[in-house]
């Protein structure tokens, strides 16, 4: 099913429909908007016919212009079986020879009363918002000290108990079990949780308990950007864990990158502890402090005094 149609952007930005009212389930598959201005000069060799068409004080001044046979041959060359819709800006009048070309080939003619700069940029994103490239993960995304933490790991391993200490320690849950995720720019990953378990947490032994009921509106967030990825696994007696933290995993949620950290569980670690002072040093990596470089430097510089004394 298309995400998003013609009707949709009528309810979102409130336009106005003029006519080809038959074609506004039509869908729209792209972010990219069009002002086509070349067109209504009479160039459509790369006339980009599936996306939104803006109309504005540019293009219908020059519009004006034309003779009317002319008019009615563009407007006509506009309105195509791929176009979703034609929007005239600033509340201005629709040229009649739009109506007429709508009419004939159902493409919506909306109006819109804000500036054509404007609603480009809100079209922009709201379009870019709504097709972003999307998946859904099993696991728990924390806000923890401003870093989304998506908490991954096999089921039973104690993931929504780690989230639920997290949240009495005062931060804040985003999803649990499924994680929605989509990807609004090159190296963003957005996380939100599905409509029907949106603040919902699943205790076994307790059962399903209401987040925001229960810690109020602050333990919870709609969405977050993801951050860090921590991997809780049963500890493995016969595997080598890093103990420095030089070696930086990385793991690749649709085109970007994510740290991955594998926390061993066990009984006795706390791990809503180790995971907030992860979230933290991940901070304070990104402000260029890494204490295990530091150390590495350190230990290599005691190393160099050692020989040469020798």
């Amino acid at each position: 099913m298309p995400k998003v149609r013609t009707k949709d952007l009528i309810e979102e930005f409130q336009l106005e429909l003029i006519c080809g009212k038959e074609g506004i389930n039509r869908p729209i598959k792209t972010s990219d908007l069009s002002r086509p201005g070349i067109e209504i000069a009479g160039f459509f060799t790369y006339y980009p016919a599936e996306r939104v068409q803006i109309i504005g004080k540019t293009e219908l001044t020059f519009f004006e212009t034309l003779e009317d046979e002319q008019k009615r041959e563009r407007m006509l060359a506009l309105c195509t079986k791929q176009t979703p819709c034609i929007i005239i800006t600033r509340g201005h009048e629709v040229p009649s020879e739009l109506i007429e070309a709508s009419n004939m080939t159902d493409v919506p003619v909306l109006q819109s009363t804000m500036k054509t700069t404007r609603l480009y940029s809100h079209l922009t994103n709201y379009l870019e918002s709504k097709l972003a490239p999307t998946t859904a993960v099993h696991g728990v995304l924390v806000d923890v000290y401003g870093v989304g933490v998506l908490i991954t790991g096999k089921s039973g391993v104690g993931k929504s108990e780690t989230a639920l200490e997290l949240v009495k320690r005062g931060h804040r849950l985003v999803a649990d079990d499924s994680v929605e995720i989509r990807q609004e720019d090159q190296d963003s990953l957005i996380g939100s949780s599905p409509e029907l378990i949106e603040h919902l947490l699943e205790i076994r032994g307790l059962g399903i308990i209401n987040v925001m009921t229960l810690f109020g509106a602050g333990a919870v967030r709609n969405y977050k950007k993801i951050s860090l990825i921590i991997d809780l696994e049963i500890w493995d007696q016969t595997k080598n864990y890093d103990r420095l933290g030089l070696d930086e995993e990385k793991v690749k949620i649709i085109d970007t990158d994510i740290t991955k950290i594998t926390l061993p569980v066990r009984p006795g670690r706390n791990l809503a502890v180790i995971i907030e002072v992860a979230a933290m040093n991940f901070r304070l990596k990104r402000m260029g402090v890494n204490a295990a470089q530091q150390f590495s430097e350190r230990l290599m510089s005691a190393i160099d005094i050692g020989a040469t004394e020798k």
